[in-house]
């Protein structure tokens, strides 16, 4: 199964917490705090595999986390890292932000990228031992993941695109050029996936052409299995445009020529000026008295595009068409990678006086960056954490505030999960 889009939940691992220790050993009197860091939490990190040409492994699972890092020990010993979480995925893979829709990262390079990093371990209470507090009971927790849910799309990395409305050899053209066997037969939509081979025209001179399943008018809005597919050719260098012009299925090549060329302009104004040669296929199989080619070439001198007549059931002009191709793509720049475009948002320590306060009855709810950040880093077992978090939050003018706005003693307050009763 060919899947070439899939969104994705991916989160860094969470930093370990720092350790509340102290050194204890015979004949050493007030051995002091001596409790170690966190260890990092793993990051989510991308990587190029050469040999996977969809996203079908991510079907079925959704969410990617990386290792946690291990608590911080006493004696001084920091936890153990976290295990990054490597994923592979196809080379051209493009990672979009899900919220935002901005390009992350374009996966053509073949370079490792961290897509979530994993969050910083604590400091143990040897950290916060100074002159005036020897004796610390209280520890740094863990710092939390990165967490994103982001996009993951497939487009083909191919010089040449192959373009045209089903069922008019785009297939065939592909096979008798390359080493490519992608499925053919004599119904519409034979090629359900793109297919992909490499053109050898010389020795040294080669390219990729990517046969796209056929387009049909309204592609662009949906229609058919273009609209799906149509992305692969974003990078191609040269489009190249195959038009029957056999009258064969009662089609006329004219209008079938201008109907992809609207369907193209109306996915991408960029991929419609894209340069474009148009192959005038089964020439063997048209009529004697037929004017379909004739026509056909007024209409692409018009547009301003090169003709070349083949077919590729008999092989004839292919192999010239071939050459010229990759004469072209001599004079065109290298395929497109994207540029990122997503900026990562600043992370915020917060303001200890930007602080929301809810009333709900005799409960007063207390939220905010700072204030949440600081619940992280409290023992709440501990009495000497408990009198510095209650310093903190008279520092910053909290119950001040709330004193203000009408709290009664015995009133609930509910700071993240953590609730206690208020007292003047």
């Amino acid at each position: 199964m060919f899947v070439d889009k899939v969104r994705i939940t991916v989160i860094g691992g969470r930093g370990g917490d720092g350790a509340v220790a102290f050194h204890r050993e015979k004949y050493v009197a007030s051995g002091g705090p001596d409790g170690g860091d966190g260890g990092h939490g793993g990051s989510v990190i991308l990587r190029v595999n050469d040999n996977m040409s969809t996203l079908l492994d991510f079907r079925y699972k959704r969410k990617y986390a990386a290792q946690s890092g291990d608590n911080g020990r006493g004696n001084h010993m920091s936890g153990k890292r976290g295990a990054p979480l490597i994923i592979e995925v196809p080379r051209g893979t493009v990672v979009r932000d899900a919220e935002t829709n901005q390009i992350i990262v374009d996966m053509s390079t073949g370079e490792d990228f961290v897509i979530a990093k994993g969050g910083r371990g604590g400091w143990g209470n040897a950290h916060y031992a100074t002159a005036t507090r020897q004796v610390p009971r209280f520890a740094k927790a863990g710092v939390k993941g990165q967490e994103r849910d982001v996009i993951m799309e497939l487009k083909l990395l191919a010089d040449v695109g192959l373009v045209g409305f089903p069922n008019v050899g785009k297939s065939t053209l592909l096979s008798v050029t390359s080493n490519a066997r992608p499925k053919i037969a004599n119904y519409h939509f034979t090629t359900l996936f793109p297919n992909l081979g490499v053109i050898y025209v010389d020795e040294g001179v080669s390219f990729v052409m990517a046969d796209i399943p056929g387009i049909i008018e309204g592609a662009a809005e949906g229609a058919g299995l273009g609209h799906d597919f149509l992305r692969h050719i974003d990078r191609c260098r040269l489009l190249v445009h195959v038009v029957d012009v056999s009258g064969s299925e009662a089609r006329d090549p004219v209008e079938d020529f201008h109907a992809i060329c609207e369907e193209l302009k109306n996915y991408s104004v960029d991929l419609s000026n894209r340069p474009m040669i148009v192959a005038a296929n089964k020439i063997d199989l048209m009529m004697p008295e037929s004017d379909n080619l004739e026509r056909l070439k007024k209409a692409v001198e018009e547009a301003g595009c090169e003709l070349y007549e083949i077919s590729a059931g008999t092989t004839q002009g292919t192999r010239n068409l071939m050459r010229v191709v990759a004469e072209k793509l001599r004079t065109l720049p290298p395929v497109t990678i994207y540029e990122p475009e997503y900026v990562e948002p600043e992370v915020e320590a917060g303001d200890p006086q930007d602080l929301e306060i809810e009333h709900l009855g005799s409960t007063w709810v207390i939220t905010g960056v700072w204030l949440e950040r600081l619940v992280q880093n409290i023992n709440f077992d501990d009495y000497e954490s408990r009198n510095f978090f209650d310093l903190q939050l008279r520092k910053c003018g909290l119950f001040a505030r709330l004193e203000e706005m009408g709290i009664a003693d015995g009133d609930t307050v509910d700071i993240y999960d953590f609730q206690f009763e208020y007292q003047r």
